[in-house]
């Protein structure tokens, strides 16, 4: 999989994506990242990529052209079909599904945003979706695209040494994940669980269930509004319940 991402600050992704998961993906080459700067597609001495917002209002918005500029040339660059992604915070909220429908993609083009935003012209006749990491602020879409490019990443198949690493992580079967534990099995008075040491597979299975239910309705109860839980689940999670009542 190729991931592109449209930057001001080049440096920062190709700095942070050198590290960890993605790093090694990398340099493994199951994974390809390029970064084009729209500074490199200006026509004036300054390089100017920003200019005043039409109507008035406080900062600066990003040009059309420049941006529009470098996603052709990024695009030209990867004979696979592309997906143009601008990350702002009037995006689609990611989700665990949509990471997952991305790993689809063979090339991801990333644009990430400054200033107050972009010209929506670019986002209209340019971009493909539109996608947030949450209800809040930052200075700039570079945080936002490390984080897509490390979570597609590790769905990936062959860049985690575990395979059902990446099966068991919170939020892929739409359930928080449950406790673990590591040695010593007594920490300050806590022991480990006891089925944790049974060496009974099955009974594990069944327990760590019941607290990924447990702790999604602990931690998270709306993402179990819209999600059909089975009757064995809905068994373990009352049963969670009464326990900790």
């Amino acid at each position: 999989m190729r991931f592109d991402v449209v930057t001001l600050f080049p440096d920062m992704i190709t700095a942070a994506a050198s590290y960890g998961v993605t790093g090694r993906a990398i340099q493994r080459e199951i994974v390809s990242l390029s970064v084009w700067n729209p500074r490199d597609y200006t026509n004036d001495k300054h390089r100017t990529v920003d200019d005043r917002p039409y109507g008035g209002g406080p900062g600066m918005v990003m040009k059309y052209q420049p941006l529009h500029d470098a996603v052709k040339d990024a695009k030209l660059s990867c004979t696979e079909t592309a997906k143009v992604v601008y990350l702002s915070p009037q995006g689609k909220p990611i989700t665990q599904d949509l990471l997952s429908e991305a790993c689809a993609v063979s090339q991801l083009i990333l644009v990430a945003g400054r200033y107050e935003g972009v010209d929506e012209r670019f986002v209209d006749k340019t971009c493909d979706d539109e996608w947030s990491i949450g209800d809040y602020v930052i200075s700039g879409g570079e945080l936002a695209a490390l984080i897509v490019i490390d979570a597609v990443t590790r769905l990936l198949p062959g860049v985690l040494g575990d395979e059902g690493s990446a099966l068991q992580d919170s939020h892929m079967n739409g359930l928080l994940d449950y406790p673990h534990f590591t040695r010593p099995e007594l920490i300050e008075g806590s022991l480990v669980p006891d089925v944790l040491l049974s060496g009974n597979h099955t009974e594990i299975e069944v327990w760590r269930m019941k607290q990924m239910l447990g702790r999604t309705w602990q931690k998270r109860p709306d993402l179990l509004e819209n999600k059909k839980l089975s009757a064995e689940q809905e068994r373990l999670l009352q049963q969670f319940k009464s326990e900790v009542e």
